[in-house]
């Protein structure tokens, strides 16, 4: 398993600004904290921005769907 590291801040302001406030924590259990310093990178063909929860610092991270797969949920298919 190779980490491709990306460069999140490549990304439209207007992605970047969704990737960091739609969020979920495990720590807090709560939806759209927000998340800093974010990461990107690739592990298997999966794209992910990591980074902490802007309110307890917990370790977060959103996997991101590629165009082809957006919207599509294994059960609708």
């Amino acid at each position: 398993m190779e980490r491709i590291e990306r460069n999140f801040f490549a990304r439209e302001k207007d992605d970047q600004d969704a990737f960091l406030s739609q969020t979920w924590c495990n720590e807090c259990m709560e939806a759209d904290l927000g998340m800093v310093e974010p990461q990107e990178y690739e592990m298997d063909g999966v794209v992910v921005v990591e980074g902490k929860c802007a309110k307890c610092g917990s370790a977060i991270l959103t996997e991101i769907a590629d165009d082809d797969t957006d919207g599509e949920w294994e059960d609708d298919q």
